[in-house]
């Protein structure tokens, strides 16, 4: 038997294989197609600091089977746009985007949202209908399908629509789904995005007309990535191959201060020492071993300094409080952002918070929203490192707060490269630096909690201390009186001063 070898383009691949992707099933592949594309909505709001304005419609068309049906899918937003020679190839195209920088953003591949159009293709057999405009020109309306065997747009009409003062996209197909089985995550989904994006307006309406609205609480918004150079450790010699091809640099020493970040003249000369290169060679003139050496030296050497955080765009602790109080109105709230950090040369900020009391149920556990990049993680919580410090490094009984009470965990972790541990992006890897930031940003919050309970906890005894002595102060005075034959009762307002007053 004569084996058969071929090519398969990026989009037969995740055509094959779109499991990996997210969409392992109709329920599950609504609630993907839903994320992915509030995702990039978001994305394109926030790099221009756009308060972000979102409507989503779900509508059933017709039903497929008892579980699924066929449903129109419309996500519009007033986001920067894309100019119309990128539209076909940014969405009818797969590995096509503007998300291959070094700088964080909610998206990882620049996969999602072409997977989503993707499989409501696979599954309808339709096209999808792309509106977008940068409010500089024309908005352009063009009706796509993906060629998945060669992996390029099909452009079945084209047209210019005019109008210039609107800048955003409108992206509508139809897909195959489970919209019932997917609602509860979906509606999870846009609440807890809610909670991190408190300056967005989310407007979804569902396939029964049912209005959930999401109000904006805030104008201000976190200052957007900036684009940066790779760090030294987390360059392989793949990497340094391609930047020495493309170099127009002439010696080593001008290499690492241009194509690296936070490489000045003393690093570069330290390093170079350190890896026994001579500050003069022609970058160009590196074999093979020689790269692979450079490479392994600059992953062992201490003397760079940390990663430059610039590239990442944290919530900031007013805006996840502001947040939280809107979306869960507890009666206690304590918010923290650590320090820059980094793994394996790639920034990464920690954010954390704690919520207590208010409308926060009791579960008889604790809760944890889990984020990433600003995306909420909903799936596989068990097997997420946040889980496990929140559930397994923690002691609670160390700061007095009951796990069984009505408590919320927020926890949030931006870095240019998420540590997940799967493609679906559900749920990140125990490595012992974000494990540690972690750790160490919840004992922060949860001191204030702790503080805030025991001074609870204190106003509660005083109160019933105070109690007591209103109840029977006065009925002792009275009886005093009497036995002293006395007619005016003595003043207990002295006496009721000094046990303490009400807040």
């Amino acid at each position: 038997m004569t084996e058969v070898f071929q090519e398969i383009s990026p989009a037969d691949f995740f055509y094959r294989n779109r499991d990996i992707a997210g969409f392992t099933n109709p329920a599950r592949a609504m609630y993907t197609t839903v994320r992915e594309l509030v995702e990039n909505s978001l994305d394109a709001c926030e790099m221009q600091r756009i308060p972000p304005n979102l409507y989503i419609r779900i509508s059933e068309v017709k039903e497929t089977s008892k579980s699924t049906s066929i449903y129109e899918v419309r996500v519009e937003d007033n986001g920067l746009g894309i100019p119309a020679e990128h539209i076909p190839s940014a969405f009818a195209q797969i590995l096509y985007g503007s998300k291959y920088n070094l700088r964080q953003t909610r998206g990882t591949f620049g996969l999602g949202g072409k997977m989503a159009l993707l499989y409501g293709q696979i599954t309808t057999h339709t096209g999808t209908l792309v509106v977008s405009s940068t409010g500089k020109t024309e908005a352009c309306e063009f009706q796509l399908m993906i060629d998945i065997q060669s992996n390029k747009p099909i452009i079945l009409s084209k047209r210019d629509l005019k109008t210039r003062k609107w800048h955003g996209t409108i992206i509508q197909f139809q897909t195959e789904g489970d919209y019932l089985r997917a609602m509860p995550k979906i509606l999870e989904y846009l609440k807890q995005t809610a909670i991190v994006a408190p300056y967005a307006d989310i407007t979804f309406i569902d396939p029964r007309g049912r209005l959930y609205r999401f109000l904006r609480a805030t104008e201000s918004m976190p200052p957007p990535p900036r684009t940066t150079k790779p760090h030294p450790h987390g360059v392989d010699a793949e990497t340094l191959k391609r930047m020495i091809a493309t170099t127009e640099t002439r010696n080593m020493k001008e290499f690492m201060k241009k194509h690296f970040q936070r490489v000045g003249d003393a690093t570069a000369k330290k390093f170079l020492e350190y890896a026994d290169i001579d500050l003069k060679k022609d970058p160009k003139r590196l074999n093979p071993g020689e790269i692979v050496v450079l490479a392994n030296a600059m992953k062992n050497y201490e003397g760079f300094l940390p990663p430059d955080p610039s590239c990442l765009s944290p919530i900031g602790v007013k805006l996840l409080e502001t947040g939280i109080r809107k979306e869960l109105n507890p009666e206690f709230v304590a918010v923290t952002q650590r320090q820059p950090s980094a793994y394996s040369g790639f920034p990464f900020i920690v954010e954390a918070g704690i919520a207590y009391g208010g409308e926060i149920p009791r579960l008889n556990k604790i809760q944890l929203y889990r984020y990433a990049n600003k995306i909420p993680l909903l799936f596989d919580e068990a097997s997420d490192v946040s889980w496990k410090v929140v559930n397994t490094l923690i002691d609670w009984r160390r700061y007095k707060i009951p796990t069984d009470g009505p408590i919320a965990v927020f926890i949030h972790i931006c870095s240019t490269k998420i540590p997940y541990k799967t493609v679906g992006k559900e749920f990140i890897a125990d490595r012992p630096e974000v494990e540690r930031e972690i750790l160490n940003a919840l004992r922060e919050v949860a001191r204030e909690l702790s503080a805030y309970l025991t001074r609870k906890q204190s106003l509660e005894r005083q109160k019933k201390r105070l109690d007591v002595f209103l109840k029977y102060l006065p009925k002792i005075a009275t009886y005093s009186t009497k036995l002293a034959e006395k007619e005016k009762e003595p003043e207990i307002e002295a006496l009721l001063s000094k046990v303490g007053k009400y807040e």
